[in-house]
């Protein structure tokens, strides 16, 4: 077969400014993603780990680490050593194992930066939790202070883009009142990070705190009125009109809803 894949990008050009996604079956039979790039195109799985790989048979080293250090916490203390002939396991994150997390990462970030963009949110819901957990073994087990902290500058972005994404699929589901709990969770979440790196100011001049605040603003006025806030207006205004008549009987359903 010839490799050559320039009539592959002659069909599927290049838009500068854009980020430029697809979605398909691959001839496995498994979802593939593709991404427009200057110079070719970017290809990777849409679910399991993006290049495929099932490390030591776990699905991402994520899983593999994760496995490890939960098998020793349950046994003994960290550090302490297993009296048995199989082979032992992890205590704690070296520097190289944080750093194979952290490349292992950024592949999960562009998937799902492009998950993003074809509107795949519960897939970005997926990856950006699985990233999340990165940044928490790494704060929890890394042997190295700077690589207890490095991916923490992250977080907020990371955070934004879940919730994002959660909103996003609840207005898809017509739930717009699930989209503002969402946005809600993931401002207070994001607001617990920067009063412990950074302070509440930090918190108000943050950009990804900005994204979710205008996404709720923009939100909020499509809620559907309550009975009781519909009943309260149609009140307001029968007294403005001094129709006193259907102002009682206003009254009297209002009074009927609180009992």
């Amino acid at each position: 077969m010839n490799p050559d894949i320039s009539a592959i990008l002659s069909a599927w050009p290049f838009e500068p400014g854009q980020l430029t996604c697809r979605m398909f079956t691959g001839l496995d039979g498994e979802a593939r993603i593709q991404v427009r790039l200057d110079l070719g195109l970017l290809q990777m799985h849409a679910d399991g780990r993006p290049d495929g790989e099932r490390p030591f048979g776990f699905g991402s080293y994520l899983e593999y680490f994760e496995d490890q250090l939960e098998s020793v916490a349950d046994q003994k203390p960290l550090g302490a050593e297993i009296d048995d002939d199989s082979e032992p396991l992890k205590t704690a994150l070296t520097p190289e194992d944080c750093r194979v997390l952290r490349d292992e990462a950024e592949m999960f970030y562009r998937r799902y930066v492009a998950l993003l963009v074809l509107e795949e949110f519960d897939r970005v819901v997926r990856d950006t939790t699985r990233n999340l957990r990165v940044l928490d073994l790494c704060q929890k087990f890394a042997q190295s202070d700077d690589d207890r902290v490095a991916l923490e500058q992250y977080r907020p972005y990371i955070l934004m883009v879940r919730t994002r994404a959660l909103a996003s699929q609840a207005l898809k589901d017509n739930e717009p009142k699930a989209a503002v709990h969402a946005l809600d969770d993931g401002l207070e979440q994001m607001k617990r990070h920067f009063a412990e790196h950074g302070g509440p100011q930090a918190f108000e001049n943050s950009n990804e705190a900005a994204v979710l605040r205008n996404m709720r603003e923009a939100l909020v006025p499509k809620l559907p009125i309550s009975q009781r806030s519909e009943l309260k207006a149609r009140l307001a205004k029968a007294i403005a009109d001094e129709n006193y008549e259907l102002a009682a009987i206003l009254r009297d359903e209002l009074k009927q809803l609180k009992d």
